[in-house]
C-alpha cells in the first residue's frame, strides 16, 4: 500500500470516530465551540502521532523480537498517558485558556480508545514505524476534520429553530449520524 493510500484511509474511509466510533466522548462533549474543537483536535493529532512512532517502534523493535507482544497493550498505555501528560502540562503552562476551556476532557486523552485502538490497529496491519506514523498522522488529522465539522455545525445549529424534542443531546446524535453516513462515501474512493 502506497502511504497516501494509508493516510487517505485512515482520515476518511476509516474515520475512528465516524467510521469505526472510537473517541466519541470528546468528539460530542468537546464540539460545542470551534475554537475549544480544533485546541482537542491539535491534541489528538500531537498524542496519536507521536505515540504511532513510539508504540509502533516499541513493538517492532522490542516486543515482537523478544516475543513479548502480549505487553503490547500495557506499554502502549504507558507511552499514551505519559504523552498526554505532557501536553497537559505544555497547555497548561502556554495556552492557560485552552487548557481550561478542554477541562475534563485533556485528560481523557488517556483513556480515549481512539488513541489506543489507533495504536493496535497499526500492529494488527502490520506497518512499519513509517506506515504506522503515516496511519497515526492520518487518522488523527481524520479526528480533526470530524470535530471541527460537528462543532461548526453545533455553531450553526444555534439559531436554527428546532423543535423542542429533538434539542440538545438528539440534535447532536441525529448530526453525527448524517455525518457518518456522509464519511461512507469515501469507501468508494479508489486509487
Amino acid at each position: 500500500m502506497s502511504l497516501f493510500t494509508i493516510l487517505f484511509t485512515a482520515a476518511l474511509v476509516n474515520n475512528f470516530v465516524l467510521s469505526q466510533f472510537l473517541g466519541i466522548c470528546p468528539f460530542l462533549g468537546v464540539s460545542k465551540k470551534i475554537q475549544t474543537a480544533a485546541g482537542m483536535g491539535g491534541a489528538v493529532i500531537f498524542v496519536i502521532t507521536i505515540s504511532s512512532v513510539i508504540t509502533s517502534t516499541l513493538y517492532n523493535l522490542l516486543l515482537a523480537p523478544n516475543n513479548l507482544e502480549y505487553l503490547n497493550t500495557i506499554v502502549f498505555i504507558l507511552v499514551i498517558a505519559a504523552l498526554v501528560q505532557f501536553v497537559e502540562m505544555v497547555l497548561k503552562k502556554m495556552m492557560p485558556a485552552l487548557y481550561k476551556s478542554l477541562g475534563v476532557y485533556l485528560p481523557l486523552i488517556t483513556t480515549n480508545c481512539a488513541v489506543l485502538g489507533v495504536a493496535l490497529l497499526s500492529v494488527q496491519n502490520e506497518y512499519n514505524i513509517l506506515e504506522s506514523t503515516i496511519n497515526g498522522f492520518g487518522a488523527s488529522v481524520g479526528f480533526f476534520l470530524a470535530i471541527c465539522l460537528m462543532a461548526g455545525i453545533r455553531e450553526k445549529l444555534e439559531n436554527c429553530n428546532i423543535p423542542k424534542a429533538l434539542q440538545g443531546t438528539p440534535i447532536v446524535l441525529i448530526t453525527a449520524g448524517l455525518m457518518a453516513i456522509a464519511f461512507c462515501g469515501f469507501g468508494g474512493v479508489s486509487f
